[in-house]
């Protein structure tokens, strides 16, 4: 067929040793990558085109930049991700990112979170298997998100769908334990970011948390240890608005009495990150420690607070789930929180 030998000739020409036909080629290769028609035309010849694309990451930006940009509009169809992974592209990203001067850090955040959809993507994303680097590429990626906050860098934010990556390689028990294993402080350099002014941010923190506490009665201990930023992640957005009494503050913590006894504190107001706090908090309450531990925060006075104020229908449910385990009521199954 035509339109075969065209994109034959195209993966050809992003091999040539001529600067001047690679990016003729590579900016082609961006365009189609830019519809769905041609998105579907590139995938079926994806096992020649992504070795070439890869390659070229390294290059000039003037074909670096086309390159990701194809490169990441190509590996949202899930069926040509393993493309990708074969030649190497989670280890080209990783060795791009945060390299100085490097304008393809949020491309390169971005094909990971591509790549991280599906489970073989997230587990090489991990380096599972692999007792010397296991997690060594989500601890440089936390680190560039906790270090370039949304907070603190002004423009375009580079490093937010980071937040997304977790949420992904957390949905694999693997990545739970890189998440939670306190030697490598992931979890605690996560959780200030739920404070954010990046929904995007606010959204993958309370995500990933979420979905280590499916974890919660193997690793209750060290999700405990981080509780100085874990129960305010988890119950500042669900607080509401009220300024709280000295009642009940006395009996908090300050890292949530001090911001709850504020009047003019921000208030979440993403129903997505309050309806995964409740459903953190409902798996951590399945836990005897975990009961324990929310009440000696007066962390029933919270909820109750909150709910009083909440309007939205499924915070509402989750709220009411939560209170339902408090009360000693049914609802203790974990499949009442979907993965």
């Amino acid at each position: 067929m035509a339109v075969d030998k065209d994109l034959e000739d195209l993966a050809f020409f992003l091999k040539s040793p001529s600067p001047n036909l690679r990016k003729a080629a590579v900016e082609i290769v961006q365009g189609l990558s830019g519809t769905d028609e041609g998105v579907r035309r590139l995938s079926s010849h994806a096992s020649a085109l992504f070795s070439p694309l890869v390659r070229i990451l390294v290059e000039a930006e003037e074909v670096s930049k086309p390159a990701a940009e194809a490169l990441v509009n190509l590996s949202q169809d899930v069926a040509v991700v393993d493309h990708s992974i074969r030649v190497g592209a989670v280890e080209r990203a990783m060795e791009l990112i945060g390299k100085p001067g490097s304008k393809l850090n949020k491309f390169m955040v971005m094909l990971l979170v591509n790549i991280s959809n599906i489970d073989k993507g997230a587990s090489r994303l991990l380096q599972e298997g692999d007792e010397k680097l296991a997690g060594l590429n989500i601890a440089k990626l936390v680190r560039f998100f906790s270090r370039f906050s949304s907070s603190e860098v002004a423009g375009d934010d580079e490093y937010e769908h980071v937040a997304n990556i977790l949420v992904n390689i957390t949905r694999l028990e693997f990545g739970r334990k890189v998440v939670l294993d306190m030697s490598k402080g992931i979890l605690r350099q996560i959780l200030p970011q739920i404070d954010s002014r990046s929904v995007v941010r606010r959204q993958g923190v309370a995500g990933t948390v979420r979905n280590c506490c499916f974890d919660a009665e193997t690793y209750l201990p060290s999700l405990l240890l981080a509780s100085e930023f874990l129960w305010p992640a988890l119950l500042l957005p669900l607080a509401g608005t009220k300024v709280y009494s000295e009642l009940d503050t006395a009996k908090m913590p300050l890292e949530l009495a001090t911001p709850l006894s504020q009047e003019d504190r921000e208030l979440e107001t993403d129903p997505k990150v309050r309806v995964e706090a409740c459903e953190a908090i409902y798996l951590l309450l399945l836990q005897e420690g975990g009961r324990r531990a929310f009440w000696a925060i007066n962390g029933p006075r919270i909820l109750e607070l909150g709910y009083e104020e909440e309007e939205d229908p499924k915070v509402m449910e989750a709220f009411e789930r939560v209170g339902a385990l408090l009360v000693g009521g049914s609802g203790t199954d974990e499949e009442a929180v979907q993965a």
